[in-house]
């Protein structure tokens, strides 16, 4: 089965052509090679996978001829105990770090003291 079709129907990527162009940008290894996504993959195949700031690695252990539930979807793969302890060292960390303000809407006094900054 084709890689980026196997993310997808794995659940791993909510739609085929986010997991494509996850593929081509260099974000999916498999054995620690950088893939096309018409790569094939089978059964026992290792999986690397960055999705934002988190990295998974998976290895495959079957596929399915179309998206399945997410209760099926975990049986098609296993993930090593190296990458859910970084997983969940991550999430400690952002959980830790708390909530970023952005400062929200800048009001109409914000726009001009910025304006006047830029000229």
């Amino acid at each position: 089965m084709r890689v980026d079709k196997w993310l997808w129907t794995a659940r791993l990527f909510k739609t085929r052509a986010l997991a494509a162009g996850a593929v081509r940008g260099g974000r999916v290894h498999v054995d620690g090679v950088a893939v096309k996504p018409s790569r094939e993959v089978g059964s026992g195949d290792e999986l690397e996978i960055t999705i934002g700031p988190v990295r998974r690695t998976v290895i495959v252990r079957g596929a399915a001829e179309r998206r399945v539930s997410p209760a099926e979807a975990a049986k098609l793969y296993e993930e090593t105990e190296e990458s859910v302890a970084e997983r969940e060292r991550q999430a400690e960390v952002r959980r830790l770090a708390g909530p970023v303000d952005l400062g929200g809407r800048p009001t109409k006094r914000d726009r001009r003291r910025y304006d006047a900054g830029r000229r």
